[in-house]
């Protein structure tokens, strides 16, 4: 007879890959970030899709006091969720919202390097960078967050990443730049800072590829990291087109529908 993580799991893996929307886990799958990561692992061993690369959740500083954690965390990101600009995404009741972020373009060499990512050594494995907008939101018939293990046991609560033109990776002040991400039809506008995305999009990038490390992955090709909100979690009041500006870094498009 199959364990409780085990079915709990296979729903929740035939929602992700049907688009489906399942009744709550259990909650004892979600109250603890270390059970919700056990949650999140079986999970995806169980995704043929392949893996373009891993989203930092839970980077803001006074999210991670909220809920008593130390950390972030993280989680894969498949293809499949993977979109071009301005394309778009039809969104339901389980959606929590929309999230402008940083993310990277992470060199295959990554793989091979030896000891610890630090702030001295990271920048020999980025090749690019880029605006991206993330829809996220669960699989299941619930609202609101209420922990980390909400978001990390239902695949990191990612639903859909839209990725803007990515530039050569330089040294920019990345730590304080100014984002924004409005949807003008509704008169919807939102402000945020890279400096809310744990402190730094490089500290969460940081993060991010020394978690990796530790749990020995290997894509053996380059890779996508996405380091946070710069928003926080903005509700998707209306349908239409949703643009996120990042200072320095450009401007990525989603369509909501």
């Amino acid at each position: 007879m199959k364990s409780l993580i085990e079915k709990t799991s296979d729903k929740l893996v035939n929602a992700f890959l049907k688009n489906k929307i399942i009744a709550p886990i259990p909650f004892k799958f979600t109250k603890k970030l270390k059970e919700a990561q056990k949650l999140r692992i079986l999970c995806e061993s169980k995704i043929k899709h392949p893996v373009i690369g891993f989203k930092a959740a839970g980077t803001g500083i006074p999210l991670i006091k909220k809920f008593k954690e130390k950390e972030p965390f993280y989680a894969s990101i498949y293809k499949k969720n993977f979109l071009k600009n301005g394309k778009s995404v039809k969104i339901n009741k389980a959606t929590l919202g929309i999230e402008l972020e940083v993310c990277y373009k992470i060199r295959k060499s990554f793989f091979s390097s030896k000891g610890s990512i630090t702030f001295k050594n990271i920048s020999k494995y980025i090749s690019h960078m880029a605006p991206c907008i993330e829809v996220v939101g669960y699989r299941q018939r619930k609202k609101g967050i209420t922990s980390f293990g909400d978001l990390c046991s239902d695949f990191g609560a990612n639903v859909k990443f839209f990725v803007g033109s990515a530039k050569k990776y330089k040294k920019i002040n990345i730590g304080n730049l100014k984002t924004n991400i409005s949807n003008k039809k509704i008169n919807q506008s939102v402000n945020g800072n890279t400096n809310t995305v744990y402190i730094n999009p490089l500290n969460s990038l940081k993060f991010v590829l020394n978690k990796v490390k530790k749990d020995k992955i290997n894509l053996n090709k380059d890779f996508w990291v996405f380091t946070g909100s710069s928003v926080g979690v903005v509700p998707i009041n209306g349908k239409g087109h949703y643009i996120g500006k990042i200072d320095k870094l450009g401007t990525v498009k989603a369509i909501i529908r």
